[in-house]
């Protein structure tokens, strides 16, 4: 346990100053969000009352209350949000290539200490994970001070005060993100995890077989998702929707498991017995 934990802290260093950048982009970035979108509206609050001297209440009536709808709209709220998930999204793939395309050989280092290759896994996969979960607390920690920030700014005649799960219920694409549900957010996240250990199980093989562990990779992705969606695909087609929800779902977990238990037994295998330093 105690190796593991030094491969996660080791696995965090090497990424730590990276990932504070990107933390102080989202804040920059969301805070630019607020300000501008509390700006704008009491832009036109003002030219609407001051200059065409239209009343409070027909203003709200053609306008509508400040919400945090406005702000979530602005591309300075979105955009570091894609940028973190894209950033995850690559650090699937550099976590491991940089370890064979470095200065050194570092795969023959990290591959040769005394503990579990398979603990090698481990500690990347725990990395992104610590990366992600990481960025949802972050950002229900800094909406916190964002939504303080357009209290000050925005007079409370003028706004509609929401909470952070309210905004979120109605976002879709943050509740993506952000499930409410504790299972919604346990299945969301637990077939996250699904793929990214699938895809470095895909890596694994062609780190193995280099070209010929290309078309590996792609097969076996083919055949894991094959598994994953093999219950909703039965519900479908074949079954003609024979399952109650609550067994699709029950289905649909089991097949992930099976996946993830697939994958982590391929890739053991593969860091024992196949894989080229």
């Amino acid at each position: 346990m105690m190796r593991y934990l030094k491969l996660v802290n080791f696995e965090f260093n090497r990424i730590a100053k990276v990932y504070v950048v990107l933390l102080g982009i989202v804040l920059t970035s969301q805070m630019i969000a607020v300000i501008t979108a509390s700006r704008n509206y009491l832009k036109d609050a003002n030219e609407s009352l001051n200059v065409e001297m239209m009343s409070q209440a027909d203003f709200l009536s053609t306008y509508g209350h400040m919400t945090f709808h406005n702000v979530v709209r602005s591309l300075w709220f979105g955009g570091p949000i894609a940028l973190c998930i894209a950033a995850v999204a690559f650090y699937i793939f550099f976590i491991w290539y940089r370890d064979w395309f470095g200065k050194n050989t570092f795969a023959y280092r990290l591959l040769t200490l005394p503990t579990s290759r398979l603990n090698v896994l481990y500690a990347k996969l725990t990395t992104i994970l610590m990366m992600t979960f990481g960025f949802i607390a972050f950002q229900f920690i800094i909406y916190q001070v964002e939504a303080r920030v357009m209290q000050w700014m925005v007079p409370k005649d003028f706004r509609m005060d929401m909470s952070f799960h309210e905004v979120v219920r109605s976002m879709l694409d943050l509740g993506i993100l952000f499930p409410e549900e504790p299972l919604a957010f346990l299945f969301t996240y637990g077939a996250g995890v699904v793929v990214v250990v699938t895809l470095f199980t895909g890596i694994l093989f062609e780190r193995s077989f280099r070209w010929k562990g290309i078309i590996g990779a792609v097969a076996y992705g083919f055949i894991a998702g094959l598994v994953f969606f093999l219950p909703l695909i039965l519900h479908e087609t074949v079954m003609q929707q024979f399952f109650y929800p609550t067994e699709l779902v029950l289905l649909t977990v089991l097949a992930g498991v099976i996946v993830l238990a697939g994958s982590l037994a391929m890739s053991g295998y593969l860091l024992n017995k196949k894989i080229r330093i």
